[in-house]
Formats: structure tokens, sequence, C-alpha cells
């Protein structure tokens, strides 16, 4: 089976190439810019056909929530026009498409964790942007699955995790939102379950369960906790760390709201599939290894 994701040096992107190494079933294949730019619609089919994938992977997105807010144009373009190009490239080839958004889709004053039947509110450029990229998507490509997740962190590109570390070798407090909460996720758990879901899709032609389903990891917590827990292990195995200090969200001004609520179920995900993540911090404590480990 061929996997073709967009982008090369995102987190999902870079995890998933990780994760196809030494497997025989299995050849995952990156397409990024120049040759496929989400912001020139134009570029999507003729960067994918020659590549002749099994199963596309739209992972190339922008991601920069706050920046956002000032050109929503450019999120609208690769978020929106963009993803729904990728989805329709791949029901040109006859393929289906595994389309990863968000939980910024939300406004998080749900008490307790979305399901994917939930109400979508979101409360910013980019949420709204990736918003209407699930949509352009599913109008797209009837074979989709578009996989909603939350707070990925990995040991590539940027992410929490690693600015923690990060700030930890300069500082001995650091300040950290505690009035948020939601699923931590690991890039390379999300890799793993679109791997296990591919085959499934690969496997069986009559597949009926195409639609929304919600990715996240194990476990909810807010941001000072998940701080305290990797800056803990990295301090186990002789990394940096650093004293975190609670503070609330009105503490730390951003331009974009965040939802106070990430928490996302995954019970369909794991019914269909037959998939879990690990629990949050088995899953961090990995990460962390990874980024302390020599070079």
């Amino acid at each position: 089976m061929r996997l073709v994701v967009t982008g090369r040096d995102g987190q999902v992107a870079t995890s998933l190439l990780e994760a196809g190494q030494g497997r025989d079933d299995v050849e995952v294949v990156a397409v990024g810019r120049p040759a496929l730019h989400l912001a020139r619609p134009d570029t999507v089919f003729d960067a994918l056909a020659p590549v002749r994938p099994d199963i596309v992977v739209s992972a190339a997105a922008y991601t920069a929530v706050d920046q956002a807010e000032d050109q929503p144009d450019l999120a609208f373009a690769a978020n929106a026009v963009g993803a729904g190009k990728v989805a329709e490239a791949a029901a040109k080839l006859g393929v289906p498409v595994i389309h990863l958004s968000t939980d910024y889709v939300f406004d998080g004053t749900k008490d307790g964790a979305y399901v994917e039947t939930d109400a979508t509110a979101p409360l910013g450029v980019y949420g709204a942007s990736k918003l209407a990229g699930e949509l352009a998507v599913a109008a797209a490509n009837p074979r989709h699955l578009i996989l909603r997740t939350a707070w990925v962190y990995s040991p590539f590109g940027k992410n929490f995790v690693k600015t923690m570390l990060r700030l930890a070798g300069d500082r001995d407090e650091i300040a950290v939102v505690a009035d948020q909460w939601g699923n931590p996720t690991s890039a390379f758990d999300i890799a793993d379950a679109i791997l296990h879901a591919a085959a499934m899709l690969r496997g069986d032609e009559g597949f009926d369960g195409y639609g929304i389903y919600h990715l996240a990891g194990a476990g909810d917590v807010n941001w000072s906790g998940f701080a305290r827990h990797m800056l803990d292990t990295s301090a186990r195995y002789g990394g940096p760390t650093a004293r975190v200090r609670d503070i609330a969200t009105s503490d730390f001004p951003t331009k974009a709201r965040r939802p106070p609520n990430s928490r996302l179920s995954t019970a369909k995900f794991a019914t269909t599939f037959g998939w879990n993540a690990l629990d949050w911090p088995k899953s961090t404590q990995k990460v962390v290894l990874y980024l302390l480990r020599p070079a």
C-alpha cells in the first residue's frame, strides 16, 4: 500500500515517514512544496497523480493560529480551498482521502468531551478555515475520513513539548495556562492510527464508515499539568526542568481565542477501527525520551 501524505516537514507527515520505515506492507511518500502548494490549487493534482497513491493523507495545513487572524485569506486558501483540492485529486485518482482537522472547530463551552455530532462553533479564523476545509473535503470525495485531533506534539516541528523543554533550559520557572483542558495527542499515535485505518480501507472495498472521527490521546489534563508531567519526565532522565506556575488564560492574552475545553471523545474511532491511543503520560514520555537522546 502506498500512502501519500501532503507536506514534508509537518509533525504528522514526519511521524508517518518514520512509522513507515522498514515496513514491507506500506510505503509512505511525502509530497510538499514547491511541487504541491495548498495556496496554489492548480499544483495539487499534478503533484499527486505521478506518485500513484493508494490512499492520500491530507496533513498539510496553515497552522499559525494567531497569525491567521491577520491572514484570513491565506488561511482559507490553504485550509479550505487547498484541502478541498487534495480531496478532489484523490477522488479523480479513485482513492480515499484521510484529512486532518482540529478541536478548534468547537468553541469549548461544552461540559464534557465533544462527540462528532456536536454543533461546531469556531472562535477564530483558524478554526473557521479548518471547518470550511472539512466541508470542502466531504463535498469533493465521498470516500473520506476526517480526523479531528488536538494538542498535537512530537519531536518534530514547533509544538508545546519542545517549547517547554527549550524554556526549561533557560529559566527556573515557567508560567502555564491552567484553565484550558484537552487531550494531549502524540503525532506518533496519530501516524499509527492512520496506518491502522488505512490498512482497513485498503483491505475492504465495501467499507461504509466514511465520515468524521475524533482522534486524540487517551485521558485529559490542563496545559500546566501537561507541562509538569513532561518536565518531571525530563528531570528523571537528566534533561532540563523548571517549576510550573499556574496562570489563567486572561493572564496570557493571545490574538486568537482558544477553546477552554478541547476534550474529544474517541469512542467512535475505537469502535470502527479497533484502535486506541496510549494514555497521554506514556505517549509524552516516549516523545520526551526521543528529544533527550543523543543526536
